[in-house]
């Protein structure tokens, strides 16, 4: 197991892969991340988009479902089920030796239904039925429709990676929806020791987001600083929302805490440190899911503190937190415009995408049927 990764998992934080292929599959090299400490894996239309077109694995595959199917998301789902499955089985043991605490493979909704209850909940099922895995997360963006498709999937006993979250107010709605989930399936008589979830906050985004505003103003001594600090306000709230009788009884029936999950951990700014989103971020009770980039640099040259008496990074400088965010309005940029444009922006390019994904698999299917 490497050396960094491990000290992670002593204080208690996962690390997880942001990134699925096929080659990665069969070429073992997901086998080789697993032995070296990686106990999940996430996906998204883009890196299913990326993996499918920079690969000629799916090639004989494509032209077997082109010849009886026409419509690209079914083909797609068709050719995803089978990554996943693979991933599934490889961290089976990893799920099994935790406990199923880790050992998931996340596998998104479509993106066009972020903003329709309905139909999220009808495709989470069907995904988790189509897979039919017990380590399968199914990823629903939190968006306001999104919480009460959430809370319907823990409450029927399925496990969910909330995706796409920015702000602290819609975090504590998502473990809301999280809580009150689990209460439903706990008053029908369901086993929520078999349910699991992860909230998925978002990080370098919002630097993105804040220092474009912040170089506008003329107030660059405050970029850089926003993403983190948002992250360790919204790890306080898991904290306190995870505590007291009511979670405390919702515990002694078996459920397990949803843990936060830092998303978005590569470094977007060249000057900033290149694992800065993951060495500031470690913590007790979460997971930080990784790009290959940011995961191979980060078993290079990341530096895991040792914890201080306030605690581990993650709960450092939280009077610096608050703080910074009254700086940021009183400069002219107001948190909560900073997160609810980042939501739309969020959805919306996972929303292009998936339709970029579903043009590639037409153009490709059609380029291995003249091969053939």
């Amino acid at each position: 197991m490497n050396e960094r990764l491990q000290r992670l998992a002593g204080i208690g934080q996962s690390v997880w892969m942001d990134s699925l292929s096929r080659d990665d599959i069969q070429n073992g090299n997901l086998e080789r991340m697993i032995e070296e400490g990686v106990v999940g894996v996430t996906s998204n239309p883009t890196i299913f988009q990326k993996a499918i077109s920079e690969s000629s694995l799916y090639d004989e595959q494509l032209q077997e479902l082109s010849e009886k199917e026409d419509d690209p998301k079914e083909i797609f789902l068709t050719l995803a089920r089978e990554d996943i499955r693979d991933a599934c089985d490889l961290l089976l043991p990893v799920y099994e030796r935790t406990g199923r605490l880790d050992g998931y493979v996340s596998l998104e909704v479509s993106p066009d239904l972020a903003y329709n209850t309905l139909t999220t909940v009808e495709e989470a099922t069907r995904l988790h039925g189509m897979v039919n895995e017990p380590n399968l997360m199914v990823k629903i963006p939190a968006t306001l429709p999104g919480l009460a498709a959430i809370e319907e999937m823990i409450a029927t006993g399925h496990s969910i990676n909330v995706t796409l979250i920015f702000s602290l107010e819609r975090y504590r709605a998502v473990t809301n929806a999280y809580i009150r989930g689990l209460q439903r399936l706990v008053a029908s008589g369901g086993n929520p020791s078999l349910v699991a979830s992860v909230a998925s906050f978002f990080v370098s985004r919002v630097d993105t987001e804040a220092d474009k505003r912040l170089e506008k103003v003329g107030r660059k001594d405050l970029q850089g600083k926003l993403a983190i600090a948002n992250a360790k306000l919204a790890y306080q709230a898991f904290e306190e929302i995870f505590s007291g009788e009511d979670w405390e009884f919702l515990e002694s029936k078996g459920a397990t805490k949803q843990r936060p999950l830092w998303a978005s951990t590569s470094t977007k700014n060249p000057e900033y440190g290149d694992v800065m989103y993951v060495e500031e971020l470690v913590g007790p009770e979460t997971v930080n899911t990784m790009p290959t980039d940011t995961f191979e640099a980060f078993m290079d040259h990341g530096e895991v503190r040792s914890a201080s008496p306030g605690g581990s990074p993650i709960e450092e400088g939280l009077d610096e937190a608050r703080a910074l965010i009254v700086r940021l309005k009183e400069a002219g940029v107001v948190y909560e415009s900073v997160t609810e444009a980042l939501e739309k922006e969020g959805v919306a390019k996972f929303a292009d995408s998936f339709d970029e994904l579903l043009e590639g698999i037409k153009d490709k299917s059609r380029q291995v049927v003249r091969q053939s």
